[in-house]
């Protein structure tokens, strides 16, 4: 670990990041720092963006004593969390003129709020990582949907740690493990892993480093984040938003997404970011499905009429994960009943088309990620001393040539994309096998039940960190992984993720999956049942609670 501290201090001395040497608190004096989230006798943490724009118009706070608060939050914490990989320099006068904005009338959606996006996600004068030293101090211009988030009026304060190129790059890998950031730790048990890849969004929205943060999602790295961290988590329809200036997996599955303490703060940030970017041709399909205020759809009766189906086959294993799972289903069965709504169990989703999904992302990715450094990389590294990467082989040579940094993991996925023909015609039939069964079998679903939604488990319980190569998440235990995020994420679907429970203080999340541009009523039933159990709690920093993977369950 201590090798992860020294790569951390090289970098701030690099790239003169501001989260320097005061970082060194202690896990058991961050409790009390960071337990208290009141600003200016406001709690922040329970205070909406609506409430908090209110506030601000009120004068009973403004935007540089919140921008002040989250900074100094993520000093006293990023030295056990990982959550952050670089402060903005600019985080201080943005919030100041956020303050004279107001002044003379300016009433944006989010103005003078802190955010904080996921290090894959560009932004001007802040490097963009995807937490490799191989692309360390590359600064390309912000990404088209950081410029709608500032153009509401959002200050960027920092990026956030993920998983090392959105977990595409090593098998086995450690969720949220960067080699610039090192291992994002969760803050409701803090040995324990936060999910991936946009662990440190994840992280930084449950522990209070920002008002709300972005992350992106290939397959499950918005939803499983947020529901390990009792997080509202959203993945919106492949198109609502840009992927222009997003470090790729595949731009046939890709999408950055909200991740917020609740789903009115998710609704406003995944309205705010909406737009046709003329760089990305998939946001066109968006004119006529697209909402620049998703508020309007927050209604606490949503539920009363809708039918939900429940998926369970294939998300989890009824006899080793079921004795901890299975109870928090029912109860949130229960509650989605009590608000008005039919639940139709089982409604199982048909996913044999995606045993074709990672042929296609490698396939993809080695086309996908080249365009990426080619376009926006350019210049030298000021850690190699050498022109940046511009070809997936070149990212394989630097990890390859710098050891002592990228380590413990891999290359074996970079390794196995590398060996494809990129995007040739394989690739597309492989494409083409994969994800319009997947819809079809979702849609036909849905109408042969009259369903409105189907719900899922999002993840099971938070397994310990483990940074042995030969394991790495859920210490090789894969047959406890619980998950359901491959069905929208395949088809292009949206989905959205609320806290749903907690075994032994660690969170479980249900997800709620819809057709193509069905936001609107997957937010408003997400609303409904979030206000009718507010299940979230705050996280209190417990250090551990042992190192059974599931507390429930014996270990296998």
């Amino acid at each position: 670990m201590s090798s992860r501290f020294r790569r951390l201090l090289v970098l701030t001395a690099v790239l003169a990041l501001a989260l320097g040497a005061s970082g060194a608190t202690a896990s058991r004096g961050l409790v009390g720092n960071l337990t208290n989230t009141k600003v200016a006798g406001i709690n922040v943490d329970q205070t909406t963006i609506p409430q908090l724009e209110a506030l601000m118009n009120s004068h009973r706070i403004n935007a540089v004593k919140l921008t002040n608060f989250y900074l100094r939050r993520i000093r006293q914490s990023n030295a056990v969390l990982h959550a952050v990989i670089t402060v903005s320099p600019t985080a201080h006068a943005d919030a100041r003129a956020a303050d004279r904005a107001r002044r003379s009338g300016d009433h944006r959606p989010l103005l003078g709020i802190p955010i904080i996006v996921k290090d894959n996600i560009d932004t001007t004068g802040m490097p963009t990582t995807a937490g490799s030293w191989a692309l360390a101090g590359s600064t390309p211009p912000d990404a088209f949907i950081v410029q709608r988030l500032k153009a509401a009026g959002a200050i960027i304060i920092g990026k956030a740690n993920l998983s090392e190129w959105a977990n595409f790059r090593s098998a086995p890998s450690s969720s949220g493990w960067s080699g610039i950031g090192g291992q994002t730790s969760m803050p409701y048990v803090l040995d324990r892993n936060p999910c991936g890849s946009s662990s440190g969004s994840g992280v930084s929205a449950a522990a209070d480093l920002a008002v709300a943060a972005v992350g992106t999602e290939t397959d499950g790295s918005v939803v499983c984040p947020s529901g390990t961290n009792d997080d509202v988590g959203i993945k919106p329809t492949l198109g609502l938003w840009s992927r222009a200036g997003v470090v790729p997996i595949s731009s046939n599955q890709d999408t950055a997404g909200p991740i917020a303490r609740n789903v009115t703060d998710a609704a406003v940030l995944l309205g705010a970011a909406t737009g046709v970017d003329p760089n990305d041709d998939a946001t066109s399909a968006q004119t006529g499905h697209a909402f620049s205020d998703y508020t309007q759809f927050l209604h606490s009766n949503a539920l009363q009429g809708a039918r939900i189906g429940v998926w369970r086959a294939g998300t989890y294993d009824p006899l080793l994960v079921g004795p901890v799972v299975e109870p928090i289903l029912a109860n949130v069965k229960s509650a989605l009943q009590a608000q008005g709504a039919t639940v139709v169990d089982p409604t199982d989703i048909d996913l044999s088309a995606t045993a074709n999904e990672l042929s296609a992302l490698l396939c993809e990715f080695k086309s996908d990620i080249g365009t990426y450094l080619q376009t926006y990389v350019h210049g030298t590294n000021p850690v190699s001393h050498a022109p940046y990467p511009q070809t997936l082989a070149d990212l394989i040579a630097f990890d390859q040539a710098h050891p002592n940094l990228e380590g413990p993991w891999n290359d074996l996925i970079f390794e196995l994309a590398d060996a494809t023909n990129g995007r040739d015609s394989a690739c597309d039939d492989l494409r083409a096998a994969t994800t319009p069964p997947v819809q079809a079998a979702i849609n036909s679903l849905m109408a042969a039940n009259h369903l409105d939604a189907i719900i899922a488990l999002t993840n099971g319980p938070a397994w310990p960190n483990n940074a042995d190569p030969n394991e790495g998440d859920l210490n090789g235990h894969f047959e406890l992984f619980v998950g359901s995020s491959g069905a929208a994420a395949v088809a292009g679907y949206p989905d959205i993720t609320v806290p749903a429970g907690h075994d032994q203080g660690l969170p479980l999340g249900i997800t709620f999956i819809g057709g193509q541009w069905a936001e609107p009523k997957l937010i408003g039933y997400a609303y409904d049942y979030e206000q009718a159990t507010h299940i979230r709690v705050p996280p209190q920093f417990i250090p551990t609670i042992g190192d059974a993977l599931f507390p429930g369950v014996p270990n296998p």
